[in-house]
């Protein structure tokens, strides 16, 4: 790895390390820590591997002085699925710790995840129920899996993100996103959020309004254009560069998964990875993209 993948991995380790210190658990330690678990995963995401055994096979060639232990593949699947709460949690520890945490504007959108492509991989696929067909307009295209919201800020950082089946309404994921988490509005109180013409609505108007946040997004046609619309667009085109990135750099739509656990843990995966980059970023100034991997796969 180049330095400043080295530099992140070490800073991510003893962050996340610190953060769990004193934490209780039960039963014999594991010899790969969470820490150390959490690290891999985001390196893994960063370097581009899709394919998990590929990724430990990598790790033991070029990384096992910093991780003396890598189990097979299938712990290291059984490990990552069951450490979502985890993955959620330190999402918001690393977004917590940036300067952008503080911005008072957000953007929210959606974008498809695939699941599967074949008839016979839908039929006996343990996501069904979850996942489900959809249209993504942007490709022309119908799908088969989910839809990722994603709310985060101008400068791209994650503040929250869901999964829904594709024919859920954006705007009740948006208020289930807004008050899950009782603590994001009690510490953002007056937050702007800025969206596209999916999250039209009276209701959610109301609904925003009654949590003291101000929702802009386009009018249709047939209405009279809000003051100042023509300055949305150029905002809600930055959210489709952080799923642009998402689904580019961090291989969104290769993640492979095949169960809801397994789904929630690579999708977690790429957006702890998204968050950390940035993280790293804006501690020590130095932009960090795949173009620096100084090894070929």
């Amino acid at each position: 790895m180049t330095t400043n993948l080295e530099t992140l991995a070490t800073a991510l380790y003893v962050r996340i390390d610190d953060s769990l210190a004193g934490t209780p658990r039960w039963g014999r330690p594991p010899r790969l820590t969470d820490a150390e678990l959490l690290t891999l995963a985001v390196m893994q995401a960063l370097l581009g591997f899709a394919s998990e055994t590929r990724w430990l096979r990598f790790a033991r060639r070029h990384l096992a002085a910093e991780f003396p232990y890598l189990p097979e593949q299938s712990g290291y699947n059984k490990r990552l699925r069951a450490a979502n709460t985890l993955i959620s949690r330190f999402i918001r520890t690393l977004a917590r710790d940036t300067d952008l945490w503080h911005d008072d504007v957000w953007i929210v959108d959606s974008t498809p995840v695939e699941c599967a492509r074949s008839r016979p991989t839908v039929q006996r696929s343990d996501l069904a129920g979850w996942a489900g067909y959809g249209y993504c307009p942007s490709h022309s295209r119908f799908f088969w899996g989910l839809r990722l919201h994603l709310l985060c800020t101008p400068g791209g950082l994650p503040i929250a993100w869901a999964l829904a089946h594709p024919k859920t309404d954006e705007r009740e994921v948006l208020a289930d996103m807004l008050t899950g988490d009782p603590d994001l509005l009690t510490t953002h109180p007056g937050q702007t959020v800025v969206g596209d013409k999916g999250y039209v609505s009276k209701h959610l108007d109301t609904f925003m309004a009654g949590h003291g946040l101000t929702l802009l997004r386009p009018s249709y046609r047939n209405l009279k254009a809000r003051s100042g619309e023509h300055l949305l667009k150029p905002i809600r085109q930055l959210i489709e560069s952080v799923n642009d990135t998402l689904k580019g750099q961090l291989d969104l739509e290769r993640h492979g998964a095949r169960t809801p656990a397994g789904v929630l843990a690579r999708v977690g995966q790429r957006i702890l990875a998204l968050t950390a980059a940035i993280w790293h970023n804006r501690a020590h100034n130095t932009p960090l993209t795949r173009s620096l991997i100084a090894y070929d796969h």
